[in-house]
């Protein structure tokens, strides 16, 4: 099965080892700057570097596209891709509004083709291990959700970054690159969210009137009645912090250090985690400072991607990947928050 990856950064770091784990053959990689592409697709073991998915489709062939660059570009590059018959998967944030998500939803179903988001911590042992217990009503129903995560990435206002990544015409900003995750996760524990209220500060010593953010704190509502808060910047000095908090009616989850605990009545006890689906040790290359954490999940979102690929079924409800129908929804809740966040934090409805 033949796949083109579109992304020299997190694509090439990523995206070509997830698919050739999962039994793709990666044949081209694209990207703007040649003597780059041509590099990370030499490292990566591809064989033809290409500076646009026309070329890379030109070859022939192709099976499956993802793409992995900038978040304005998704929507042309996906209808591209979808067009010329190719299953796609599309990084998060899947598109820069839900106009444009709805497009490409409705392009891949009019093609019959498979359309995934890249939500691969769906697939980290902790998020299934915490999905699995929700589902078997291990702490009652959801009441209160908690989740948390500070780190210094940009902190510093010399901290290398994208020249898009601070720009928010083109899907800049820490909403944009962090939020997305979380978005979808709590859709899967708690149902779809109903209403959101949601600041976008700026934390760091950057001007605000210039730069997209670098925090998000928003406070969400499910239709099923689970009240929840996300709390999470890139530009908090120290030591990373991230912990996330379920209180159901009858206990308490809690991730935290890697591992998953539940609290009752009874006491406490540790869930069992399943085995990555490939095991990378840490790295100090600051280039793959996260890399342990984001290719086991993708590669099991590309083996499932594969799977359904070849008409097969996701049995398991707590491995299923992030359709394009998910992505819709992810964005919607994103647009809300925006909403939100320009009328000074005001209660907005996640307009379906």
């Amino acid at each position: 099965m033949r796949a083109v990856v579109v992304g020299t950064g997190f694509g090439a770091r990523v995206h070509v080892p997830a698919l050739q784990h999962a039994g793709f053959e990666v044949v081209a990689l694209v990207g703007r700057d040649p003597e780059k592409t041509a590099r990370r697709a030499g490292r990566g073991g591809v064989a033809n570097a290409c500076g646009s998915l026309s070329e890379a489709l030109a070859l022939g062939g192709i099976d499956a596209v993802v793409i992995a660059s900038p978040p304005a570009t998704h929507l042309p590059f996906g209808l591209e891709a979808i067009a010329a018959g190719c299953h796609v998967v599309v990084e998060k944030p899947f598109t820069l509004d839900a106009a444009e998500a709805r497009i490409l939803r409705a392009a891949a179903a009019d093609a019959g083709v498979v359309g995934l988001v890249h939500h691969e911590f769906r697939f980290a042992p902790e998020r299934v291990a915490i999905t699995r217990s929700l589902a078997a009503g291990a702490v009652g129903a959801p009441r209160l959700a908690t989740f948390v995560w500070h780190l210094e990435l940009v902190a510093s206002p010399q901290a290398p970054a994208p020249d898009w990544w601070w720009d928010r015409a083109r899907g800049g900003g820490w909403l944009n690159a962090c939020i997305p995750h979380f978005a979808d996760i709590v859709r899967v524990w708690f149902g779809e969210i109903a209403v959101v209220n949601a600041v976008l500060p700026m934390v760091s010593d950057r001007d605000a009137s210039r730069y997209a953010e670098d925090t998000a704190l928003i406070r969400f509502r499910s239709g099923s009645g689970c009240e929840g808060v996300i709390a999470m910047s890139a530009a908090i000095w120290g030591a990373e912090f991230q912990a996330m908090r379920i209180a159901g009616a009858t206990g308490n989850l809690v991730a935290e250090a890697g591992a998953v605990t539940v609290t009752t009545a009874e006491g406490t006890r540790a869930l069992d985690l399943e085995a990555p689906a490939v095991s990378t040790g840490v790295s100090d290359d600051p280039r793959h400072q996260f890399t342990h954490l984001e290719l086991p999940p993708a590669v099991a979102q590309a083996r499932a991607f594969r799977r359904l690929i070849e008409g097969g079924r996701i049995e398991d409800e707590a491995l299923a990947p992030a359709t394009f129908a998910d992505g819709v929804a992810s964005i919607e809740f994103l647009d809300a928050a925006r909403r939100s966040a320009a009328a000074d934090g005001a209660p907005i409805a996640v307009v379906r």
